[in-house]
C-alpha cells in the first residue's frame, strides 16, 4: 500500500495522472523508480512534477495512515483489490485508493439514490419506501450519507433488510454530518462506508463533486429525489449520464422549488419513478437472482367505512386537518377521533402543524376488499 499512498499524496498527482503513470510504468512502485526523463514523457507530467516524484520517499505519513486505519477496523483498497467495485474501474478517473469501513463484497445490483439535503416529509417518506422496496428485491442502495434524502435512502435500505453503501466527501475519521455517526456504524454493519479521502480529510466543498462521481460510477443507475435546479444531485445525474449509466427521477409537486430539477430531468429523458419496479425493469438482467419477491403495496388492516374515507382523503403529501374537515364535510371532533385511530393502527402519521400523511409502508396501499 505504501507506494500507492505515496504517489497519490504528491501534490499535483490527481486520479487521471495517477492512471496515466501506472498505465505507462505498470505499478506505483515502478513509477516512483522511473527516471525523470521518462516521467516527463507522460502527458501532463511537467518537469516540476517529475522532480517531485523522484524526490518522494516512502513517507512516515503513509505508514502511520495504514496503521491507524487497521487499528480502527478500516481497510485500504487499491484498484488491484478483488473487492474494488468493478463498475467504478470503468469511469475515466477511478480513485486508485479507497478507504472502507464494513464489507464491500461484490455488489450484485447497486442503485444510487440521491437528493436534496432540505428534504420535505414527502421526499423522505417516498425515498424510504422506494429504498426499502429496492432492498427487498436484492438491490444495494448507494448514497452519500448527507442530511435529507441521502439519510432517508440509507434508512430505507436498512429497514428493508438490505445492504447499503455510503460514499463520504470526507475521511473516515471525520464523519459528516456529525449527527449521522450512529448511521455511519449501522451502514458498516449492513454494507460499507467508503471514501477516497485520507482519514483526517475534512468535508471541504470541493470534495463533494468528487464524491458524487463515485456514487454514480459504482452504480448501474442513479435515482434523483427532490432536487432544485442548482442542486448537487443534478451533478450526480449528469455524471451518471456521462458514465453511460441509467438516470431516474421521482416527480414532486409542480409548485415545489425542490422538484424543479427532477422535473427537468424527466423532460430531458430520465425515467419517471413511482416504485422500485420502475427502476428494476431497466436493470433486471443484472439483478441478483437471490432477490426477494416484490410486493407493490401492503394491504390495509380492516377499517370501518368512516376510517376508509379519512384514509383515502390523506395522500403522501401532508394534508392539514382544516382541509380534511372541508374535504370530508365532517365535524372536527369526529374527524379527530378517526385520525387518532388511524395513527394507532400505524397507517398514517402526524406531521408538524396539525398535518397528516400516510405512513410510508401504506403510501400506495390497497383498500381491503369488502365481504
Amino acid at each position: 500500500l505504501i507506494p500507492w499512498l505515496t504517489l497519490k499524496s504528491i501534490p499535483g498527482i490527481g486520479n487521471l495522472l495517477f492512471s496515466r503513470l501506472t498505465d505507462c510504468f505498470g505499478t506505483p512502485e515502478q513509477v516512483l523508480r522511473a527516471p525523470e526523463g521518462r516521467l516527463i514523457m507522460v502527458e501532463g507530467i511537467t518537469a516540476r512534477l517529475a522532480r517531485q516524484i523522484k524526490a518522494s520517499r516512502a513517507s512516515a505519513w503513509a505508514t502511520t495512515e495504514i496503521e491507524r486505519a487497521h487499528r480502527q477496523g478500516f481497510e485500504i483498497l487499491t484498484l488491484e483489490s478483488p473487492v474494488y467495485p468493478d463498475l467504478l474501474k470503468h469511469i475515466p478517473d477511478p480513485p486508485p485508493v479507497l478507504y472502507t469501513y464494513g464489507s464491500l463484497t461484490p455488489l450484485a445490483c447497486p442503485i444510487a439514490v440521491v437528493g436534496s439535503r432540505r428534504a420535505t416529509g414527502y421526499g423522505r417518506n417516498t425515498t424510504q419506501r422506494l429504498c426499502a422496496q429496492l432492498a427487498e428485491r436484492g438491490a444495494v442502495v448507494v448514497s452519500g450519507m448527507a442530511r435529507g434524502i441521502d439519510t432517508a435512502a440509507h434508512m430505507g435500505a436498512l429497514n428493508g433488510g438490505g445492504r447499503t453503501v455510503a460514499v463520504l466527501g470526507s475521511g473516515l475519521d471525520q464523519v459528516y454530518p456529525a449527527e449521522n455517526l450512529k448511521l455511519f456504524h449501522q451502514i458498516a454493519d449492513n454494507g460499507c462506508v467508503i471514501t477516497e479521502f485520507a482519514l483526517d480529510a475534512r468535508p471541504e466543498a470541493h470534495h463533494f463533486p468528487m464524491r458524487n462521481r463515485i456514487i454514480s460510477g459504482m452504480s448501474l443507475g442513479t435515482v434523483v429525489v427532490e432536487a432544485a435546479r442548482k442542486s448537487g444531485s443534478l451533478i450526480t445525474a449528469r455524471l451518471a449520464a456521462e458514465q453511460n449509466r441509467e438516470v431516474f427521477a421521482v416527480p414532486g409537486s409542480v409548485d415545489a422549488a425542490n422538484a424543479k430539477g427532477t422535473h427537468d430531468l424527466i423532460k430531458q429523458g430520465a425515467k419517471l419513478v413511482e416504485c422500485a419496479d420502475d427502476v428494476l425493469e431497466e436493470i433486471t438482467p443484472q439483478l441478483s437472482s437471490a432477490g426477494k419477491p416484490f410486493e407493490t403495496a401492503k394491504c390495509l388492516p380492516p377499517l370501518s367505512e368512516a376510517e376508509q374515507a379519512v384514509f383515502a382523503a390523506i395522500e403522501v403529501y401532508p394534508a392539514h386537518i382544516d382541509q380534511l374537515v372541508r374535504d370530508l364535510n365532517m365535524p372536527i371532533g369526529e374527524l379527530t377521533g378517526l385520525l387518532s385511530r388511524l395513527e394507532l393502527y400505524g397507517v398514517i402519521q402526524q406531521a408538524p402543524g396539525k398535518q397528516f400523511v400516510r405512513h410510508p409502508d401504506f403510501a400506495d396501499a390497497r383498500m381491503p376488499s369488502s365481504g
